[in-house]
């Protein structure tokens, strides 16, 4: 492994765009066998709920057998796309536990476990690593987001990570929380020996490739938190990505990453091409009742949201569909 670490270093500008990447993948790859290795590709898989708003745990498992076929690094549990908010502490608890007994053992499993304070961040977060979770992505307190300053969030994420059972990711969502963890409230953050990455949903690569530059000789891994900026991510350092749009397209997501790991730039810039249209409908403009659209019409169980979410119309489903067709995946 060290002979590759030098030998991306020494590559020449011809080698591609993405010798960044490939270095930084290498290095954290060489690191002792304690470190958790993130680097891959993990849906932020929804939850099955009928039309009642009661989990469906059959359907759920059922979504992780047909994933099986999809080289996936892990799952991400109760991120935004598994609408966490709508959940009881112990519905979430179950999920990651329901994950967990779903013949997942060489798969990581992240665990959303984010809350309003630090007191019930710490309390769930160790809970989610009493039923299996490997990791917890901690999404930032928001609700008295005037409040939160850099100072407020490094306390609360120092307090938590202080006390956490396993590793913390950091998770900067600034559509849905109005927060955007900043570079150098991050770098700071990524000293701390039990903080090893960040999901970034905000899409601004600038920024995102200043936080690898600057902690890049740290064990800190960034991951990409939308497929519509996947290979630009990876591009410039980041080892993966957290991805609405895997949850039923995770085959193609997986071959842009791995075509972006072996060099092939072309193939990973045609199949990212590709996936923005479809990523569109299952971010910003249907949202999580678009993803699990999606889902229905690949094979997979999507179903319903949990109110007051509520399912596609007949008019918002033909023009979901009409895009995935478009660009080849139906």
């Amino acid at each position: 492994m060290a002979s590759k670490i030098v030998a991306a270093q020494e590559s020449s500008a011809e080698d591609g765009i993405l010798t960044t990447a490939r270095f930084h993948y290498n290095l954290i790859k060489r690191s002792s066998s304690s470190f958790l290795d993130i680097s891959g590709i993990y849906p932020p898989i929804i939850t099955n709920f009928d039309d009642s708003g009661k989990i469906e745990f059959d359907k759920l498992t059922i979504n992780l057998e047909k994933w099986k076929s999809v080289p996936f690094k892990g799952y991400v549990v109760l991120g935004s796309t598994g609408e966490f908010t709508s959940l009881s502490e112990e519905e979430k608890v179950k999920l990651v536990k329901c994950v967990k007994d779903a013949d997942t053992a060489n798969k990581l499993i992240i665990a959303g476990s984010g809350c309003e304070s630090t007191s019930c961040t710490i309390e769930l977060t160790n809970k989610m690593a009493t039923v299996g979770a490997n990791a917890a992505l901690v999404v930032s307190p928001f609700f008295y987001k005037g409040r939160m300053t850099d100072m407020t969030l490094y306390d609360h994420y120092i307090k938590v990570a202080d006390s956490s059972n396993i590793p913390i990711i950091l998770y900067s969502v600034p559509a849905n929380t109005g927060i955007d963890l900043s570079a150098s409230l991050v770098t700071k953050l990524a000293d701390h020996p039990n903080i090893i990455g960040l999901k970034d949903s905000g899409g601004d690569i600038t920024k995102i490739g200043l936080i690898v530059h600057k902690n890049k000789d740290k064990k800190f891994q960034v991951l990409a938190g939308s497929a519509g900026f996947l290979y630009p991510a990876l591009s410039i350092g980041c080892v993966g990505g957290v991805l609405a749009l895997a949850n039923p397209l995770g085959k193609p997501i997986c071959e842009l990453y791995q075509y972006a790991l072996n060099g092939d730039y072309a193939a990973a810039c045609n199949l990212q091409h590709k996936l923005i249209g479809p990523n569109l409908c299952v971010t910003k403009l249907f949202g999580i009742a678009g993803v699990k659209a999606a889902m229905d019409m690949l094979g997979y169980h999507g179903g319903f949201c949990r109110l007051p979410l509520k399912k596609l119309s007949s008019h918002e489903e033909e023009a979901l569909r009409k895009e995935f067709s478009a660009n080849g995946f139906l």
